[in-house]
């Protein structure tokens, strides 16, 4: 049964990914670059120098690969939660064995092996999203063979470490709301419905990403750095210089529009999930 987590998470996270990719594009450009004054004006600077077609960037590749990305992350945190709590339990119960501190543990666990599958393809992402005028890439494959040659195969992990801190801890925080508000808006004995789902899941996201948005704008600005933009030596030296430059609101640009996005975007995401995974697990299948 566990397999199938893997499988309804690869098709809820695609699911998820088309739905905020635009706000996604603003949000990498507002974090990786300093050239726009707000939110509108990159809007608008966008639709102006590339069209729609520029807030949707790099949608491909991370559609085809988020999948995996969430495949990744909901298979590892039930099985991870199937072993800290040490029962055998079915997606309507999955938590009513285990404590608000298991959940967190596993949602951790499941951030750490994220990190590890999916560090290459967030930053693939975030350099195609991070083009405008001039396209260093040709697309993801491109960009891929790029840089690979420059950087070698160390490149496709920049910014890991600014990634690794904004996802293990994230995680938890991200399946820990979830669940504990699902459980809240449930009768007890009753599966839980639409409503308690969607609003878990977008309460849930909300959270996840005002916590992660600092350390989400330095791992995008230590992503960017390797495709001309501003060089940084590490986590600690891309902090230091932005703090220096820009102030403390520097870490949190892009909070609005993660915390816009994520609602309907989790929420989707988890009614997707849960909702493939009854089918999957429905007798007969």
């Amino acid at each position: 049964m566990l397999f199938l987590e893997f499988i309804a998470g690869s098709i809820s996270g695609a699911a998820g990914i088309a739905f905020g990719h635009p706000l996604d594009t603003v949000k990498v450009r507002l974090q990786a670059k300093s050239v726009y004054k707000g939110i509108f004006d990159c809007v608008a600077k966008t639709y102006s120098n590339e069209g729609l077609r520029g807030f949707f960037k790099g949608m491909s590749f991370p559609v085809l690969t988020t999948g995996l990305a969430n495949s990744v992350v909901f298979g590892s945190y039930s099985n991870a939660l199937n072993y800290i709590s040490q029962s055998d339990y079915d997606l309507p119960s999955r938590c009513k064995q285990a404590s608000s501190a298991q959940v967190f543990t596993a949602g951790c666990l499941s951030g750490i092996v994220q990190v590890l599958v999916c560090a290459p393809i967030d930053l693939v992402k975030v350099r195609l999203q991070g083009q405008t005028a001039a396209e260093r890439y040709r697309g993801p494959i491109h960009c891929v063979a790029v840089i690979l040659q420059e950087e070698g195969v160390r490149g496709l992990y920049r910014g890991g470490v600014a990634l690794a801190l904004r996802d293990v801890p994230c995680y938890g925080l991200y399946f820990l709301p979830y669940e504990v508000i699902r459980k809240a808006l449930t009768e007890t004995g009753e599966e839980p419905g639409t409503f308690a789902i969607l609003m878990a899941g977008g309460v849930a996201g909300v959270v996840t990403w005002a916590c992660a948005t600092p350390m989400d704008v330095v791992k995008a600005r230590l992503q960017m750095s390797g495709a001309g933009g501003r060089q940084y030596s590490g986590v600690l030296h891309c902090i230091s210089v932005s703090l220096k430059e820009e102030g403390v609101r520097v870490f949190f640009k892009g909070l609005l529009l993660n915390s816009v996005r994520a609602f309907p975007v989790n929420a989707i995401t988890f009614l997707a999930y849960e909702s493939l995974l009854k089918i999957l697990c429905a007798p007969g299948n």
